[in-house]
């Protein structure tokens, strides 16, 4: 028989073992997790008014930030619960704060080399452009338009560069002047031919004018010292100091791949001067890199293996591919020829049936494409060929991207919207393009079908602005500028009004609609918690002023809640 004491202290061991781990229970839960310390900012901001890109809160007039995201946004009574006494504050009396803007279409590192090379932006005669030459013989960006039109020749430079291959690219990227040496190095004479997706300008009589077009421009771009890897890292952080001062904290990179050009110069530059600046604490904004079509598997491969998100700099989008040139070029593709050359309609700079094939196939990768389309047919051709693939490949969200979308034909805008189509847009262009598109395309096509950012916004497409710097210049605030009021501060009228759109609009389509036409709007875009502490502080503390004129500059440029600009 079993002694009962013993089972008697049995049950009084397992009752005490029990009590013990209810009181354990209890003191751990009240003393340890009841009071959990409290999450305090690292600094806030204050006595601002905050434009947000935010529909849920659209104006604040606060902000709490801690490593580098944004806590607390709202009223000043709203942040008082994470203000601890290591918080900062920032007084800001009132000045207007927006988010770090992101530019949707830049060439980062070559807008770098421009400003350390021979500059042609605002020449303006024929002279000027032969006397800076002559001083140097390395490349910038001219644009004939500004001295009336007028196509520059080799013999315009021959003179003063009797012994050296000279290669000048216009400023678009789509063509592109050498001079006889370069010609004759390049075996470029009467009898060459025409590359497919390219033009040799020539005279009358056959012989090469010195200019080249699109696809064309390989013939001598081949010849060109590559840049060494010091120049392109110095050229990127130029660039970034600029775009930092103009409050742009994020880019949309397509790189330094123009038609002509090597399709390996874009993943050169991310690993001889992205990664490299990521490896070594010198990345200062961030960046959306983008690859040429035709390397879409490369691309494929590299997501599969580290994903989209290199680190919290660098973000791989997707690829790119042009479907025609450009305006100033003659190359964009339209329905009606040019007014100065009846004979021309553009330049198709792609084969049709390959450029389908590749964005299927990049698509069913689920890669995000982006095709650079000019002119009214051009943009109809992307269109109908978009539609196609999300016929084969299914529905989903893509967020395919037309880069320029600058000439468009009656009823164009409203597809846009209908088929889920980033409009990736470039407010300042309108201002280059005004003369040169009505000399080109006619007063009427000019005013009635270009740059139509209202009826895009009408028909629901997400617009994206950028600057396509070194094209033009980045400059974000003059963009918005720019499409609120739709001419120069020169003109006496718009450049048709009824396409301007609201500060508000215009602000959106640099901030949070830029962020959703790359994917990146979980986490910049929009001043939101959780969010980076991208932002911008702007010189002004009228809202109603800058509603009506656009008329601000950046004071202050912060990236993960530290000031950047000014240093």
């Amino acid at each position: 028989m079993k002694n009962p004491y013993y089972s008697f202290l049995w049950v009084s061991a397992s009752l005490a073992i029990l009590l013990l781990a209810l009181s354990l229970s209890y003191f751990s839960k009240s003393q340890w997790t009841s009071s959990p310390m409290p999450i305090t900012a690292d600094f806030i901001l204050t006595n601002a008014l905050i434009f947000t890109s935010d529909d849920t809160i659209p104006f604040a007039d606060s902000m709490a930030i801690r490593r580098g995201t944004l806590l607390r946004v709202g009223n000043y009574s709203s942040l008082k619960a994470v203000v601890g006494s290591g918080t900062k504050e920032l007084n800001l009396n009132g000045k207007i704060v927006v988010p770090g803007f992101i530019d949707s279409h830049v060439h980062l590192i070559s807008g770098g080399l421009q400003l350390m090379q021979l500059q042609f932006r605002g020449v303006n005669k024929k002279d000027e452009f032969v006397r800076r030459i002559a001083e140097s013989v390395q490349s910038g960006g001219w644009n004939n338009d500004l001295w009336g039109g007028d196509l520059p020749t080799a013999s315009w430079i021959d003179d003063i560069t009797p012994n050296n291959p000279v290669w000048l690219p216009r400023t678009d990227g789509h063509m592109g002047l050498a001079n006889s040496v370069a010609l004759k190095l390049a075996g470029i004479n009467n009898s060459s031919k025409d590359p497919d997706g390219g033009t040799i300008m020539r005279t009358a009589s056959g012989v090469p004018t010195g200019l080249l077009i699109d696809s064309a421009m390989k013939l001598v771009v081949s010849y060109v010292p590559e840049l060494s890897i010091d120049q392109r890292r110095e050229a990127l952080q130029r660039a970034s100091s600029l775009a930092l001062m103009k409050g742009v904290t994020t880019v949309v990179d397509f790189g330094r791949y123009f038609p002509g050009t090597s399709v390996d110069r874009p993943w050169e530059d991310l690993s001889d001067v992205y990664q490299w600046a990521d490896s070594s604490g010198k990345m200062r904004i961030r960046v959306c890199l983008f690859f040429p079509l035709e390397t879409w598997s490369r691309l494929r491969d590299v997501v599969n293996k580290v994903g989209h998100s290199i680190s919290k700099w660098i973000y791989l989008g997707g690829v790119k591919a042009f479907a025609d040139g450009s305006l100033g070029s003659n190359s964009a593709m339209f329905y009606e020829p040019y007014v100065d050359e009846p004979q021309n309609y553009g330049l198709p700079v792609a084969d049709y049936e390959k450029l389908f094939n590749m964005t299927l196939a990049a698509d069913n990768h689920m890669l995000q494409v982006a095709i650079h389309a000019i002119g009214d047919r051009t943009n109809d051709m992307i269109l109908d060929m978009y539609a196609s693939v999300i016929s084969k490949n299914g529905i989903r969200d893509r967020r395919f991207r037309i880069e320029h979308a600058q000439h468009l034909a009656p009823g164009t805008a409203d597809r846009f919207g209908e088929l889920g189509i980033i409009a990736s847009v470039q407010p300042d262009h309108l201002l280059d393009d005004f003369e040169s598109a009505t000399k080109k395309l006619g007063f009427d096509r000019a005013q009635k079908g270009s740059y139509l950012f209202g009826s895009l916004l009408s028909g629901n497409a997400t617009l994206a602005f950028g600057s396509d710097w070194p094209v033009a210049n980045i400059n974000p605030l003059g963009g918005v500028r720019t499409a609120m009021t739709r001419k120069s501060p020169a003109w006496e009228n718009a450049w048709n009004p009824y396409e301007s759109i609201s500060v508000h609009d215009a602000l959106k389509a640099h901030t949070i609609s830029a962020a959703r036409a790359c994917f990146l709007d979980k986490d910049i875009g929009s001043l939101s918690p959780g969010k980076l502490a991208d932002f911008v502080v702007l010189s002004t503390d009228s809202w109603d002023e800058f509603a009506s004129v656009g008329s601000a500059s950046v004071e202050a440029t912060y990236v993960a809640g530290i000031q950047v600009y000014p240093s």
